[in-house]
């Protein structure tokens, strides 16, 4: 891991730190810890499976972890796992033997992941209710796996998801739009086969809510055709999204198209969705490493959301706060946070939430010493670039202002990475294998 920090004792804790979250929700890991075989008999969570009534025991799945998670089903089912096929994004494949692993693009979908999705939906539909179809998701799911509802084609998916990214919008409200143009998600890939279903999930989601994941493809959808509607009005982006895109979801809201498997359906009661890991857990084994560091650990939340430059504003408050009085705790101190903010995107740069927030934190924290902020995306990437975030510290303003930058000017264009190269503050890890969204530190020593 690259860290963008000129002094090394920071540079080595902040390294320490961030690798001790990742490794706390590495995805092979967490699916050994969560599926153990003992010869016929298989645990699921706390489920019990007897293989002896499966003929068959297939794997599917998508997301950034997807290849991991897969790597460590083959491990644990041997050669009970006859097959299988799994999404990743472009760069986070992993070596597989049972399970095929495509490439795909994140976040907005192409063809690669269109055919994928055809064929994952095809294995699945070929399975019979004497057989085991395991399902494996972590974040990025839902943009690997485009299957567009019939009527709509992949290019209205393109432009629907490229408007809701740039808007604002929550995960779960671009979810909801993008449950209801599917032929996959909400609940649709558990309605469209026979099967036993046994879905494992890496969680990326603030609160975990299984519907959201991925936009839930083996999990009960309570969102409508009425909310996806609402959504696209709320962030006036209803006459932007194509035509086809208004009509599928003004028929879908007359009642002409089928709505997504909805809670209390028959269903799922052949269905386990079995959570294997999530966020608060990276953020838990930050705090313990920091301790172990000799810092004193605070943990804000591990359900951050909202601006990223409000949460700028926030941590720039603590900083100051710890500097003036020592509170909320004193130095040397790790305040920690980990979620998913936002960006309303309102110029042409580029950049990512993390680097976002870590820019307008730069503007908090101007002048004070011996102050680190850091944001960092625990998948290796942070929006369309390829860095994982960026650290800032209470010099950056001047550092900037010699280098001639402006931070005001970046923040306006939404233009943080190329700002971060210039000044060589970047966090770069490449591809982790795993994705909780991301993590959010202050030091202060």
């Amino acid at each position: 891991m690259q860290i963008g920090v000129r002094q090394p004792r920071v540079r080595a804790l902040l390294a320490r730190l961030l690798e001790a979250g990742l490794h706390a929700v590495d995805p092979a890991a967490a699916v050994r810890r969560h599926v153990r075989r003992a010869g016929i008999r298989l645990h699921v969570g706390r489920q019990r499976h007897d293989l002896r009534e499966y003929s068959r025991v297939v794997a599917v799945g998508a997301g950034k972890a997807s290849a991991r998670m897969g790597m460590a089903l083959e491990g644990a089912l041997g050669d009970r796992l006859v097959g299988g096929l799994v999404v990743v994004k472009y760069g986070h494949a992993a070596p597989t033997k049972t399970i095929e692993v495509v490439e795909a693009a994140h976040p907005v979908p192409d063809q690669a992941g269109r055919r994928a999705a055809a064929r994952l939906l095809a294995l699945a539909g070929s399975l019979t209710p004497n057989d085991l179809l395991f399902v494996l998701l972590s974040g990025g799911a839902s943009s690997l796996l485009p299957a567009p509802a019939p009527g709509l084609s992949l290019r209205d998916k393109q432009q629907a998801t490229r408007l809701l990214l740039r808007s604002g919008a929550t995960i779960q409200e671009i979810n909801t739009v993008r449950t209801h143009l599917s032929a996959i998600k909400g609940g649709r890939l558990a309605a469209s086969t026979p099967a036993r279903v046994v879905s494992l999930i890496l969680s990326d989601v603030i609160g975990d809510d299984l519907g959201t994941i991925g936009s839930g493809p083996t999990a009960p959808d309570p969102t409508t055709y009425k909310e996806a509607c609402m959504v696209l009005r709320r962030y006036r982006l209803w006459q932007a999204v194509p035509t086809r895109v208004r009509s599928h979801l003004l028929d879908g809201r007359r009642g002409m198209h089928a709505d997504t498997p909805k809670p209390g359906s028959r269903l799922f009661r052949r269905v386990q969705n079995q959570l294997i890991g999530n966020n608060s857990q990276a953020v838990e084994a930050v705090a313990r490493a920091a301790k172990q560091a000799g810092l004193r650990p605070l943990i804000l939340s591990s359900t951050l959301t909202g601006e990223a430059t409000g949460a700028a504003r926030e941590f720039g408050a603590i900083a100051r706060e710890i500097a003036s009085s020592g509170r909320p705790v004193a130095r040397p101190a790790c305040i920690i946070a980990g979620g998913e903010l936002t960006v309303t995107v309102r110029g042409n740069g580029t950049g990512g939430r993390a680097q976002e927030m870590a820019l307008a934190a730069a503007l908090e924290i101007a002048g004070l010493p011996n102050v680190w902020i850091a944001a960092f995306g625990t998948d290796g990437t942070d929006g369309p670039t390829d860095v994982a975030g960026a650290v800032v510290d209470g010099q950056t303003v001047a550092h900037a202002a010699r280098a001639g930058l402006n931070i005001a000017s970046a923040l306006r264009r939404n233009d943080a990475y190329p700002f971060f190269k210039k000044l060589d503050r970047h966090i770069t890890s490449g591809p982790t294998g795993t994705n909780v969204n991301d993590l959010y530190l202050l030091i202060a020593l």
